[in-house]
């Protein structure tokens, strides 16, 4: 992890020192300004405020269903500078097309650019054309009617995508390749794949078969050391609602599990609302849609509450095992508690308010920290964003004043300091997203953006999840202490090895110098190496599980919990692994970067790994919450099957064929082609869109409204009784043959293999955890 982070900080320098360069000025030959350095980070922050980046791309990030503004101004500046030169009767157009757009006229010393008579003309007739395609006065393109008519602002906006467009054509000192590594693929000014694109993208795959092969050398070596075991475990009785402790703080998170669903059901209709713009652009079953929840607006607000609801299972999931793991919860916690879900509650209603908005471009909102919509996936207003960092904070000083008592008598290296750890790095690591505002240089503000995508969601939300599910197995007793740490352990050396640098797959064609493409297409191809592993021990897990119950007396209270843990499985290696993979190639990503490829591996690692995890964690501490007659367990069922079903539905009906079939396009035909509003609404691709309705429909009705009525239900009628004193780590009892008479299942105090615990199986009493190192 720190040699990782060395090379991150190595890349952030020449990120800062050798990105594209944003010229103070562009002139034309004569001197005149065509536009200058702050029209640029004007016309960037236009792009953002409005929503523009959750529509379409620019250098290939964003949504979608628009185009890419890069893309799209190359191809249309070249092609009027094409017809002009043709016009000339010139012997070799084409030629001399190419040597105008990649000849690079920036001069570093004065910090100018100058474009040449035909260049600057281009950009006059696409101010027009931008200016007709966002004044648009209907809906015809899924964004509000009259989206911008300023035309200060269209001048503003078209010096973005010319800057842009500009740095992906023209070549980098030194180099015979533009800023952007040659990307967009353009015939017209010559732009195709890298030799460095090819070489690092066949030597990421050598890694990758290095890497799978010594992981299942070491597996082979010593697979009784690693992973999820259990040699020698004694026959458990598990602990059944209702014989469970529960503390005023844990009795809270039944709020915050209802309010994880509602945002959850939000999240799927607006995503389904959003496929609706792709299958019918025109209207919602005879409804102007874009009226009042255009296309961007919709992408934004589901965007965010993806991030949301999972990231609040999270915190909720961390305080209902604070306790288990200390043994006794402060007073007042619970208001701590509730106070932290308010606080959630009032960033969204915030956000929310001020992207709606930004994107319709009301007056007096412009330019406000509380409502100008920020970056992609960091959509949030800055005041808002800063909120949210504020509460992670207060979420993590909750579990720390919940778990202090135990933290002073362990080892800085055991796990209720690798708990706290792991759950610091989530507030930590969002917060690197402040340093991406609306006017930092788009490169650079690529660079931090990704550290929150990447590294927060992929890598420490990654680790906080195997570190919850190992706690989990430990207090339930079905793996020791030290096999879990080992996990642990293992997954931090994993998921640093490529996860780290690996982030900077995502800035192949961002501005950033070629080692970005070579270190970040190296190190993510390792990154499915953690997730084979994870898919090889889930059949380990599911034997583990099985043994365990088949020799309990009492039956397993989780079954449908681990069950989502086990689906994490799954989608980590098809989703986050299998389909990560097919995008993160540099020749590939060459092509697919902003297509439905993109979407396929978001939805299923998103949806399938944190999306599962977070109503897993939700049914595991609803089931504790809700008394045990009132437990629905056939809706557990139910939302489990449709949530797999509906997800596996929408990859591979639509997402996945769709994605496969706009490659091919963007290969054969070319990128500016494959990103076209025409073509990704052409009926053929139109029946594809429509397949994915039944999918989407099991996804809500049979998914995502049955979680809804089990949290309703965690609210309705959760326990009255609590405590402040709690078992520690102890959801089960071992089960010990005695001569007195004493039938099996009688409690049994616990090994200290698992920590000391000197209380009565109703969870009252006095104790001390005695031996609570490993």
């Amino acid at each position: 992890m720190i040699f990782g982070f060395c090379v991150m900080g190595f890349l952030a320098l020449r990120t800062y020192t050798n990105s594209m360069p944003q010229p103070s000025e562009t002139v034309t030959t004569d001197g005149e300004v065509i536009f200058t350095s702050a029209d640029i980070t004007a016309g960037q922050q236009i792009f953002l405020r409005r929503g523009l980046q959750q529509y379409g791309s620019i250098v290939g990030h964003g949504g979608y269903l628009g185009p890419d503004y890069t893309a799209d101004y190359l191809r249309r500046s070249s092609n009027i500078i094409l017809d002009d030169l043709q016009a000339t009767d010139m012997q070799d157009p084409h030629g001399e097309l190419v040597e105008m757009m990649r000849t690079n006229r920036y001069d570093p010393s004065s910090k100018a650019l100058t474009y040449t008579d035909l260049q600057a003309s281009a950009f006059k007739d696409l101010k027009s054309h931008y200016a007709d395609y966002f004044g648009e006065p209907s809906t015809k393109y899924g964004l509000i009617p009259n989206l911008i008519t300023d035309p200060d602002e269209i001048h503003e906006l078209t010096a973005f995508f010319a800057w842009t467009a500009w740095a992906a054509a023209a070549e980098r000192p030194g180099h015979e390749y533009s800023y952007t590594n040659n990307w967009p693929s353009e015939p017209l000014v010559d732009n195709g794949p890298t030799a460095d694109m090819i070489v690092w993208s066949g030597l990421s795959l050598v890694a990758l078969l290095v890497g799978i092969g010594v992981l299942f050398g070491l597996y082979g070596r010593w697979s009784q050391k690693m992973g999820w075991h259990a040699s020698e475990a004694p026959a458990l009785a598990f602990r059944q609602p209702g014989d469970v402790a529960v503390t005023p703080g844990q009795r809270a998170t039944a709020w915050f599990f209802f309010v994880v669903a509602v945002l959850f059901l939000g999240q799927a209709l607006l995503g389904a609302a959003l496929e609706h713009y792709r299958a019918d652009l025109s209207s919602f079953f005879g409804v102007d849609l874009a009226q009042l929840l255009p296309f961007n607006l919709a992408r934004t607000w589901h965007v965010q509450l993806a991030l949301l609801w999972t990231a609040a299972s999270f915190l909720a999931a961390g305080i209902f095992l604070a306790p288990y793991i200390s043994g006794r919860e402060p007073k007042g916690q619970h208001w701590l508690a509730y106070g932290l879900l308010g606080a959630v509650a009032l960033v969204i209603a915030g956000s929310f308010t001020g992207e709606a908005l930004s994107v319709f471009g009301v007056e007096w909102a412009k330019g406000s920290p509380f409502w100008d919509q920020q970056w992609e996936y960091l959509d949030l207003p800055k005041v808002w964003q800063g909120l949210l960092v504020v509460g992670l904070f207060l979420w993590i000083a909750i579990i720390f004043r919940g778990i202090r008592a135990r933290l002073k008598s362990e080892s800085r290296f055991n796990m209720p300091w690798l708990f706290f750890y792991a759950g610091l790095a989530i507030p930590g690591f969002y917060a690197v997203g402040l340093l991406a505002g609306t006017e930092t240089h788009l490169t650079v503000a690529e660079y931090w953006r990704f550290w929150v995508v990447h590294l927060w969601v992929e890598d420490f939300l990654e680790l906080f999840t195997t570190v919850m599910v190992a706690y989990i197995f430990v207090m339930l007793g079905v793996v020791r202490r030290k096999i879990a740490m080992q996990l642990i352990f293992l997954d931090v050396i994993l998921y640093s090895v490529g996860g780290v640098i690996g982030t900077m797959h995502h800035l192949y064609f961002s501005g950033t110098p070629v080692e970005h493409m070579a270190l970040g297409a190296f190190f993510s191809a390792l990154e499915i190496i953690p997730l084979t592993f994870l898919t090889i021990e889930a059949w380990s897990f599911l034997q583990l599980g099985s043994r365990q119950q088949s020799r309990s007396s009492a039956p397993f209270p989780h079954r449908w919990a681990v069950m989502f843990l086990v689906a994490v499985g799954f989608w980590n290696f098809l989703g986050a692994g299998v389909f990560g993979f097919l995008i993160n190639l540099p020749i590939v990503s060459y092509y697919e970067i902003g297509t439905a490829l993109t979407a396929n591996h978001s939805h299923a690692a998103m949806m399938g790994v944190y999306g599962m995890l977070g109503v897993g964690l939700g049914l595991f501490v609803l089931r504790y919450l809700i008394p045990a007659e009132r437990w629905p367990d056939r809706l557990a069922k139910i939302s489990f099957w449709s949530l797999n079903i509906g997800l596996a539905w929408m990859t591979f009906a639509t997402l996945l064929p769709l994605g496969v079939i706009q490659l091919w396009h963007s290969i054969n035909d070319g990128y500016f082609e494959a990103r076209e509003l025409g073509y990704i609404t052409q009926p053929g691709n139109a029946i594809l869109e429509w397949l994915r309705m039944p999918g989407d429909i099991i996804f809500i009705v049979g998914g995502v409204l049955p979680f809804l009525w089990i949290t309703w239900l965690g609210v309705r009628y959760r326990i009255k009784a609590t405590t402040h004193e709690v078992p520690i780590e102890t959801l089960f009892v071992e089960e010990t043959p005695v001569d007195d008479g004493t039938p099996a299942g009688t409690p049994a105090l616990p090994s200290s293999r698992y920590g000391s615990d000197r209380r009565n199986s109703t969870g009252t009493g006095t104790g001390t955890d005695v031996n609570g190192s490993s």
